[in-house]
């Protein structure tokens, strides 16, 4: 069940995406994700563009935005992985501005992560190069708007992680 808490969450998110002007969500929505999926959904200024596998997120990306479109990507850190030739060869050989919100599975403040899934995210960025914030409340929404305005003055995807349990 969705809390009151999760669903402002997910729409505040959903409303920092609008200000960014993003046309097109492309994402392998999944059952942790319902609210934010239904809220996309209901959304007439962003059409969902689902998909089989993470790793077409980036090419289908890429495709809409030489169309004109101005989309960004949801993962979770695992569909990243998975991803992981695409945004190699394609967001960051194309210089592609892609903004890629990531839920960061297993993130957690204290204790440190164990799940291996949040242990290697970070450093799997950092490695690429692709910059990266993490979205760990309301307050650091607006930080979805920083990533993407990165994107378009760099021509370079940046990552938002959103830790788990803020858009479920």
């Amino acid at each position: 069940m969705v809390s009151v808490g999760q669903s402002l969450m997910t729409q505040k998110i959903l409303d920092e995406l609008k200000k960014c002007g993003i046309t097109h969500i492309v994402w392998l929505p999944h059952s942790e994700n319902k609210a934010m999926y239904e809220a996309v959904s209901r959304e007439p200024s962003i059409t969902l563009v689902p998909i089989c596998r993470e790793g077409e997120a980036v090419p289908i990306a890429l495709g809409l935005w030489l169309g004109g479109g101005n989309p960004a990507i949801m993962h979770q850190s695992t569909g990243f992985y998975d991803a992981g030739d695409s945004v190699r060869g394609l967001a960051l050989d194309y210089q592609l501005p892609l903004l890629m919100l990531i839920g960061a599975r297993g993130w957690r403040k204290s204790p440190p992560p164990t799940d291996s899934a949040a242990t290697f995210l970070e450093p799997v960025l950092d490695a690429w190069g692709i910059k990266h914030y993490l979205v760990a409340g309301e307050k650091e929404i607006p930080k979805i708007s920083q990533a993407y305005q990165e994107t378009q003055a760099t021509s370079r995807p940046v990552a938002v992680l959103i830790a788990e349990e803020q858009v479920q």
